[in-house]
């Protein structure tokens, strides 16, 4: 890593004012990607990845039809995937690999499928010290949706962090008393008076989840109500593995903007939030769920 990023304290401590908060708290890592020139060896979105010479490169087994424009024809057949983020177990110690393993690769292929018009994905765990010999020169795809499916290739700052579920994933009762913005101003007579009348969106905005590329924490909500997510396998609730995000801070989340970020940031250039150039579904974000029980069990999902 050759840089490091610095989320600023929240406001105030949530779990002072409402201490049933206190139990749902969980930790995340922010992976802070910025542009540069990662190595095959190193933890990065974009790629280059570890990627045994030896072993068949990803691809979507669907089929996909593209042009060639050196030959001028059409063909058909799956696409080869493209390399997201690689995450070695060292730098982000939140991971729960199988055993023997300490690297997660993810890929996806650039093109939204039916019937959700996202992106599929694959997850790949493996040993990094196995590879011996490294893929020199990865096959890239024959067609993508449009460029937001090609990181920029960008190292990490990856940074602990804890936070609280989303408004929408709390009980009724504690909702209810999230909105009391008198219980606000007693613990801080100091804060924005323009949220007074939406309480819940200055907790979401400002204290439950942290905008942008991370691992573990809670699931950022909007486009739907939660949804559930259950292992086809064993039944049990997956857990959050990784948000791929369409930016890191938007003009709701600049309390999130790290102190090394906030000249940028103040320029408010909407690419400076978003050094991979990633969009989701044109602006949304892409989750990806895994079993608890076991890392081995099938992933899933889930465009917000």
């Amino acid at each position: 890593m050759n840089h490091s990023r610095t989320t600023p304290p929240r406001p105030l401590d949530v779990t002072s004012v409402f201490p049933e908060l206190a139990p749902l708290a969980r930790e995340a890592v922010r992976l802070h990607p910025r542009p540069g020139a990662p190595s095959p060896y190193e933890s990065s979105v974009g790629g280059p990845f570890l990627w045994p010479a030896d072993e068949p490169w990803p691809h979507c087994g669907e089929q996909h039809g593209w042009w060639d424009d050196a030959t001028d024809e059409e063909h058909e057949g799956p696409n080869p995937m493209v390399p997201v983020v690689q995450l070695h177990l060292r730098d982000v110690p939140l991971l729960r690999p199988p055993a023997g393993a300490d690297l997660l690769q993810v890929f996806w292929c650039p093109v939204e499928h039916e019937p959700d018009l996202k992106p599929p994905t694959v997850l790949v765990w493996r040993s990094a010290a196995e590879v011996t010999e490294v893929l020199a020169a990865p096959p890239g795809p024959k067609v993508v949706e449009y460029d937001g499916y090609l990181p920029v290739p960008c190292v990490l700052a990856p940074e602990r962090i804890t936070e609280y579920p989303d408004f929408l994933e709390l009980s009724g009762e504690l909702r209810q008393q999230l909105t009391d913005w008198s219980r606000w101003r007693v613990a801080d007579p100091a804060l924005d008076g323009s949220y007074e009348p939406y309480p819940q969106a200055f907790y979401d905005a400002a204290l439950a989840e942290a905008p942008g590329w991370k691992v573990g924490g809670w699931a950022p909500w909007g486009l739907t109500d939660p949804v559930a997510r259950r292992c086809e396998v064993c039944g049990a609730g997956m857990t959050p593995l990784l948000t791929i995000a369409s930016g890191e801070w938007d003009g709701g989340t600049h309390g999130w903007v790290p102190y090394e970020d906030r000249e940028l940031a103040a320029a408010r250039l909407a690419d400076l939030a978003n050094p991979p150039g990633v969009q989701v579904s044109k602006g949304n974000h892409l989750q990806i769920y895994v079993c608890p029980e076991s890392p081995e069990h099938p992933h899933t999902d889930l465009i917000q």
